[in-house]
């Protein structure tokens, strides 16, 4: 066999449904009825995919436990001429879902890669808010790391779009509106599905809600960019803390802070000491308690 008459294989990135099993395309349904081999990330949940188009294939099994040894099976079955189709439970593959590593062991092997468009719980939750699209990011699931998640949240200057445990949407909408009540939130659950809800409103609306009734289901949560004025503000506030943990006086702090920032020297020392009172308040309150 000649080269130019070697078999060409390809790797197909497939997206399927978020819930409703009709959001499918045609174009996807065409590729995995024309795989070789489906590599997904549980055998059972896609068979009842196939099943309900009406698809025969062979499928294996690719999830965060075995993707490295799996990927290295598929490479060398694409080299030999196999045309496979990756598919994850939910959406499109990669996107907080297995398939980089085979995605990078077919690129760095030279082999074709094809990818087909559709179904997106973060598209889908993003243009469902009502928020701002020009600018946002996605920061898959959310850090379960207090600092971590604070700063992620009261730091994104655009849109962002994640996904959050339905048993912690109403903690983390809490600090949310303890850093912004007005922060503008929506969140969407069980996206395409039977119950679907999209509730919109503020950070402090939200997590009322949420505390009384706590969510069920897949949820994903946009918040709207944080308001730069804020943000300027709590840097500040930071630095200012820093200098007077240093030994600074607060008010002449202030006002140093004032000149760097642009912020009022008055406003800066005000907030402080406002932080500072409560600080004192709670240690009083705990130790009254003992």
């Amino acid at each position: 066999m000649t080269p130019s008459e070697a078999p060409v294989g390809r790797l197909m990135v497939c997206p399927t449904p978020i819930g409703n099993l009709e959001d499918v395309t045609l174009r996807v349904l065409s590729a995995l009825g024309e795989a070789d081999v489906v590599a997904c990330e549980d055998t059972r949940h896609t068979a009842g995919l196939l099943s309900r188009h009406g698809i025969s294939a062979r499928l294996v099994s690719l999830h965060e436990h075995n993707e490295r040894a799996r990927a290295a099976e598929l490479v060398a079955q694409i080299r030999a001429g196999a045309t496979v189709a990756l598919v994850s439970d939910a959406g499109t593959p990669l996107v907080s879902d297995p398939g980089f590593a085979l995605v990078r062991e077919c690129l760095a092997a030279g082999l074709a890669l094809e990818v087909l468009p559709g179904p997106s719980a973060v598209l889908t939750a993003l243009v469902a808010s009502g928020l701002p699209v020009e600018r946002w990011r996605f920061g898959g699931f959310l850090p379960r790391a207090r600092g971590e998640l604070v700063e992620l949240l009261t730091g994104a200057a655009e849109t962002l779009v994640a996904f959050e445990s339905p048993r912690r949407l109403a903690a983390t909408l809490e600090l949310l509106a303890a850093d912004d009540p007005q922060r503008p939130v929506a969140v969407c659950r069980e996206l395409t599905k039977l119950h679907e809800e999209v509730r919109r409103g503020s950070a402090a609306e939200l997590a009322e809600h949420y505390r009384a009734a706590p969510a069920r289901g897949e949820v994903v949560l946009v918040v709207g960019g944080a308001d730069a004025q804020r943000s300027s503000m709590r840097d500040a506030l930071a630095a200012l803390r820093d200098l007077i943990d240093a030994g600074a006086k607060a008010r002449p702090a202030a006002a140093s802070v004032a000149k760097l920032t642009g912020l009022r020297a008055n406003e800066l020392y005000r907030e402080v000491m406002r932080d500072e009172h409560r600080g004192s308040a709670r240690q009083e309150q705990a130790t009254t308690t003992r």
